[in-house]
């Protein structure tokens, strides 16, 4: 059995501002070593169960990790957050969980698999006496309240959800939350939801993402004064691209409905390209990200469509001269 010295699993520092804004709230007193993680991208799953067991002790309530989840924003979730927000459907939200759900839990691996008629969500692979109750209700219940209150799936029906630690007083507060049957002393902590409910649409409103959308889009048209209608198109279908991976020139050719040659012609009649164009989009992103502070450079170079930091880095010192850890210590002095 992995022993749990050897155990090298870490969270999204993002959790630990969550504490820390949970803290806040209920008049908890900031202790040192939740203090010590506001400043760091990613800590030890050690640590976050360590601060996890702390706060119970301040906090001596039943289903502490859902009280806690009540508070969660989409910056305490970084890159998931703002991928999930641009997703059209629940069961593309869940796939994009999946994908990148180590950047931001690290702590326990993520399986899905179909059952019949139904979808399991679920996490394994940490030694039981490593884990709390509280550190599988958490990773759980903040999947759960993402989707319910930044996604509008108000009304997500789950058929069962297991917890692998033995059951609680009080069971009726855990189904009354997930709104299902809960049980515990399960081989493995989970989320059963039936395949049907994949489907279900995201009604994209006033989002986090739609702001962010808007705004990078706005600034894009400031400096393009004069650009095109199709032009503002183009932009706005790249920005979101990037956001679903779907950057490259055929899919947005095809959201604009034209075809590649046609933009490609429309594009060379302006004395660009449509790398250029991208490139520009990139740059202005970039900068927008930056200035968040929540957001990893890792995580910028994900919403960025690079499949690696490195390769984010070099075009960003093309672009500005400078290092993307050099602008951004810039923007705070």
């Amino acid at each position: 059995m992995q022993q749990f010295k050897d155990y090298t699993g870490s969270v999204y520092g993002g959790l630990g501002h969550l504490l820390y804004a949970y803290s806040q709230a209920k008049g908890i007193t900031i202790s040192k070593k939740l203090e010590k993680v506001q400043n760091l991208e990613r800590f030890d799953f050690s640590l976050w169960r360590d601060l996890l067991t702390d706060m119970q002790q301040h906090r001596q309530i039943p289903a502490l990790g859902l009280d806690i989840a009540e508070f969660v924003q989409p910056k305490h979730l970084g890159i998931i957050a703002y991928i999930a927000l641009s997703c059209n459907t629940l069961g593309e939200v869940l796939q994009r969980y999946y994908d990148f759900h180590r950047l931001i839990y690290d702590g326990s691996a993520l399986h899905v698999n179909m059952q019949g008629n139904y979808l399991t969500i679920g996490w394994g692979d940490i030694p039981f006496h490593i884990t709390t109750q509280l550190t599988h209700e958490i990773s759980i219940a903040l999947l759960f309240q993402f989707l319910k209150h930044f996604m509008e799936f108000d009304d997500i029906h789950v058929h069962e959800v297991h917890f692998v630690h033995p059951a609680p007083k009080n069971i009726a507060l855990y189904e009354q939350y997930f709104r299902c049957k809960v049980r515990f002393s399960q081989p493995v902590a989970q989320i059963i939801v039936p395949v049907y409910e994949l489907a279900k649409p995201f009604q994209q409103g006033d989002q986090t993402l739609q702001h962010l959308l808007m705004q990078q889009a706005q600034a894009l048209l400031d400096k393009l004064p004069n650009s095109t209608q199709l032009d503002q198109r183009l932009q706005q279908a790249i920005l979101t691209g990037l956001q679903k991976n779907l950057y490259q020139i055929e899919p947005i050719a095809q959201q604009l409905n034209m075809s590649v040659r046609q933009l490609q012609r429309h594009l060379q009649q302006q004395g660009t390209s449509y790398q250029q164009r991208m490139q520009e989009v990139r740059h202005l992103l970039a900068e927008q990200y930056l200035k968040d502070p929540h957001l990893s450079l890792q995580d910028i170079a994900l919403l960025l469509s690079y499949s690696e930091q490195s390769a984010f880095q070099r075009a960003f010192k093309q672009w500005t001269g400078s290092t993307p850890q050099q602008w951004r210590q810039q923007q705070y002095c």
